[in-house]
């Protein structure tokens, strides 16, 4: 079940807020005596990468359930995402190595499955009930994620909480049946950011070959097309380099692939007359979160800034469904009036 970015905590009755965890989104099958298994939001095992969440949680579940929730690694100064990523490494002594120098952990915050059967048809305030219930007892690196139904704390959280590396606040209607791949959390956060699709990129002009000037960025329409959205080129000059033999084996020719069927970059305006708008093509694989100022129609208005890589994404999540179509305040109020 996704979210949906929206501007402000939702108001009314009915809503249960989360802090938003900056981790990887991860579902636990637990049988009650196998070791535990950890599907990542790309359906792949996370078990490698953290054998001592394996081992941990195997220890402390109480019995059998299926609970949705999010790996996190805890640093001094709070969620660290980047001990998260170091993780998914070739190399299994370099995982061994990490896990016991910064160990991670797992956050519920809900569930699907218990001993009793399947709860996805079962309202979020008995699936909330039932988790609460089940992590009694339960120690780390097990953890239940905290819940409000007070959204004046919501927004308390929001602003103290953004310090510790939280991403905002996740909000859920109690009423809601578990919905596998639609978009009915809200989740507000402190910038505007979108997860992206780098379908291309374009040279520094003058060192082609050497140095990458900017990465292209994508989202899919409702029917599964990639459009040209933006870029971003917020890299030093040194990550401008490395990026060149980064981005080589996704290399791509294929005029179907990519933005090869719905908007492109590069094509020809009054505005772009005399510049070079070559671009090279990349087969879409690449998941890059960066943040923005304004979405003007289907594209941002400015250069986006590049926030990091989502290894844990699919490419095909990224869609423009992320983003919460708001009517301008100052808008509704001219066609409000008499």
């Amino acid at each position: 079940m996704l979210a949906k970015l929206t501007p402000e905590i939702p108001t009314g009755e009915g809503w249960l807020f989360e802090p938003k965890w900056d981790g990887f989104r991860c579902i636990v099958f637990f049988d009650g005596s196998s070791p535990p298994y950890l599907q990542s939001r790309d359906l792949k095992s996370l078990a490698r990468y953290f054998p001592e969440l394996v081992e941990g949680l195997a220890a402390t579940l109480p019995g059998p359930a299926v609970l949705d929730g999010e790996v996190v690694i805890m640093g001094p100064g709070g969620l660290d995402f980047d001990a998260l990523q170091q993780r998914i490494h070739p190399a299994d002594s370099r995982i061994q190595k990490l896990a016991r120098e910064t160990p991670a952990s797992f956050v519920a915050f809900d569930m699907l499955a218990d001993g009793r059967g399947d709860l996805r048809d079962t309202p979020f305030r008995e699936r909330r009930a039932r988790l609460e219930h089940y992590f009694a007892g339960v120690k780390p690196p097990a953890y239940l994620t905290p819940a409000t139904a007070d959204r004046q704390l919501a927004l308390d959280w929001f602003e103290r909480f953004e310090g510790a590396g939280f991403d905002g606040v996740i909000a859920k209607k109690l009423s809601d049946i578990y919905q596998p791949g639609k978009r009915v959390m809200a989740k507000i956060k402190h910038l505007r950011t979108a997860d992206c699709v780098v379908g291309g990129f374009r040279w520094n002009r003058g060192q082609e070959g050497i140095s990458v000037g900017s990465l292209l960025l994508g989202l899919y329409d409702d029917e599964g097309v990639l459009h040209h959205v933006g870029h971003t080129s917020s890299f030093s000059a040194e990550e401008k380099r490395d990026l060149v033999d980064f981005l080589t084996p996704y290399l791509s020719d294929d005029e179907s692939e990519s933005f090869g069927q719905g908007r492109t970059p590069g094509a020809p305006s009054r505005w772009t007359a005399g510049k070079d708008v070559s671009w090279v093509r990349l087969r879409p694989a690449l998941v890059c979160e960066v943040s923005f100022d304004y979405l003007q129609g289907p594209r941002f208005r400015h250069a986006a800034t590049f926030r990091r890589w989502r290894t844990d994404k699919r490419h095909q999540d990224c869609d423009f469904d992320q983003f919460e179509a708001a009517v301008p305040y100052e808008l509704q109020r001219v066609f409000e009036a008499d």
